[in-house]
């Protein structure tokens, strides 16, 4: 699915009506006629519910396109409440003509300006079947203003489902924040191509159910746009899937390193290199500090452990780079850093490592941490690289407060894959990857349950276990995001999102692999 910030969707409508002669007034048509069809779709299927809509409108665009739903259901012959938040008198162009053409066709208009008018619309809201939520659109930004918050709450506390236009009132178009009250809807109706506010938290959850409408503009403007944002759906992903020739053997199936673990953090080296081997590598080797050997060994069983020099505090120590760039100068991909501790000479030997490696490598957890004291070293890496930080990895990588990545995480990924030079992974809900050239996937697999710790550190090993079966490290991301979630999704479906642990996304992935192959 294409996706577009508030920004580019307001130069697709000028280019629509500049450049294809294309009448305002006739999107805003297409756009009204899109919520009318939805809303009556959605109060017939709820057998004896009200067959009356309210409409609450704003002043802006977002608003005409309420204002044209309720005039063609009248005419369906539904009983229509119409209110405005605000004096028709500040209705701009289109809008104000469509609030014309709305009382030639004899409905009324209620304008709120106070109490008395939010009054009148919470209970026009308890005695309806459905009410249209056309307050504020997607370039909306910020917290409402009292009249209009007040407006929010009534619509939300009357219980009535919500069919919002474009977006739900209150939220911000480009980033999914809420600043002040924000539209609950059960259904979204959002116009040309979905807006990223729709996609990040809360917004995500306010939207409901998202329904795309195709409200008139041409394919052709649209190829000439290239759009540089999508999600990542199953019909994306399937063809990433690597090819497995019938005549395989284990050294044709790629061969992993995984640098991970220290004392105390044992079970983040095992998840990764266990999922590593569950991806489909061939051959999968976990480097560990040498008097850590014995609990690896008893851990895992599929895996080659390589026993390393070690710190005093049972950390892999600086005197490991030399062996370590024999066992993965014999590698395929390599990942770097879950357990693997900010010990001095761990992080030295992290740094020292980075430049000298050969073959494509998944860097996450304390790996990152080494590479935010000297994050030079990702732009200058001979080769590519995948870089898969949560919020708080990524705030060291660019010197930001988490705050500003969590205010816009879209943005920060795409301006760390393009500063760092390598393909990021953010790990979030949704999880971005981002490409140096600009493009980004939202992806769409996923959810809460996999708040739980070792849950990175899957990925990490899932990456790395698609990178050694020959994929592009792009590719390994996106695939490996994909997987990872939608593994998430099958396990919770069984041990709920409470229940759900870090080695489930391991004991589901098959069941995700086989459900992408059937697709």
């Amino acid at each position: 699915m294409k996706i577009v910030t508030p920004v580019e969707m307001r130069g697709l409508d000028e280019r629509a009506i500049r450049k294809y002669r294309i009448p305002a007034l006739t999107l805003m048509e297409n756009a009204g006629r899109a919520v009318a069809d939805q809303a009556l779709t959605l109060v017939r299927a709820v057998p004896g519910a009200a067959a009356a809509v309210c409409v609450v409108c704003g002043k802006g665009n977002n608003g005409g396109d309420g204002l044209v739903a309720a005039r063609l259901l009248a005419a369906q012959g539904v009983a229509v409440a119409v209110f405005l938040v605000g004096r028709a008198a500040e209705l701009r162009t289109e809008a104000r003509i469509n609030h014309g053409r709305l009382r030639k066709a004899g409905l009324k208009v209620q304008e709120i300006n106070g109490a008395r008018g939010v009054a009148a619309l919470a209970a026009a809201c308890r005695e309806t079947g459905l009410v249209i939520d056309a307050i504020f659109g997607t370039g909306f930004r910020g917290a409402p203003d009292r009249t209009a918050a007040d407006a929010i709450a009534a619509v939300n506390a009357s219980g009535a489902p919500v069919l919002a236009v474009d977006i739900p009132s209150g939220i911000d178009g480009a980033t999914g924040a809420a600043a002040g009250a924000a539209i609950a809807a059960r259904c979204t109706v959002t116009m040309g191509w979905a807006k990223t506010g729709l996609f990040f938290h809360p917004g995500r959850a306010a939207a409901g159910e998202l329904v795309v409408a195709d409200i008139g503009f041409p394919e052709k403007m649209a190829a000439e746009h290239g759009f540089a944002v999508e999600t990542q759906e199953a019909d994306d992903v399937k063809g990433l899937l690597p090819r497995r020739r019938p005549d395989a053997h284990k050294g044709a199936c790629g061969s992993a390193f995984l640098l991970a673990g220290s004392l105390g953090f044992t079970g983040a080296a095992a998840l990764a290199a266990q999922a590593a081997i569950t991806a489909g590598a061939g051959l999968v080797s976990l480097g560990i500090p040498e008097s850590l050997n014995d609990v690896m060994a008893m851990k895992l069983t599929e895996v080659i452990i390589k026993p390393l020099p070690e710190t005093r505090t049972r950390t892999t120590s600086i005197h490991a780079l030399e062996r370590v760039r024999a066992i993965v100068s014999k590698a395929d991909a390599v990942a770097i850093g879950p357990g693997l501790s900010t010990h001095p000479e761990t992080v030295e030997l992290v740094q020292q490592l980075l430049p000298q490696l050969p073959v494509p490598a998944v860097i996450d957890a304390d790996g990152l941490t080494a590479l935010a004291q000297r994050p030079e070293l990702a732009a200058g890496a001979k080769v590519p690289l995948v870089l898969t930080p949560h919020y708080g990895e990524m705030a060291r990588l660019l010197q930001l407060d988490v705050t500003a990545v969590m205010a816009n995480p879209l943005a920060v990924a795409r301006q760390a894959a393009a500063r760092l030079k390598q393909v990021v992974v953010l790990k979030g809900a949704p999880t971005v990857i981002a490409d140096p050239s600009g493009r980004a996937w939202i992806n769409t697999t996923g959810n809460a349950g996999m708040a739980t710790a070792g849950s990175g550190d899957v990925l990490t090993g899932l990456v790395a276990g698609l990178m050694a079966q020959g994929l592009r490290p792009l590719d390994a991301a996106r695939l490996g995001v994909y997987l990872h979630g939608l593994s998430g999704d099958l396990a919770a479906a069984v041990r709920t999102e409470y229940c759900l642990l870090a080695g489930d996304l391991i004991t589901w992935l098959p069941q995700a692999y086989q459900h992408l192959m059937e697709r």
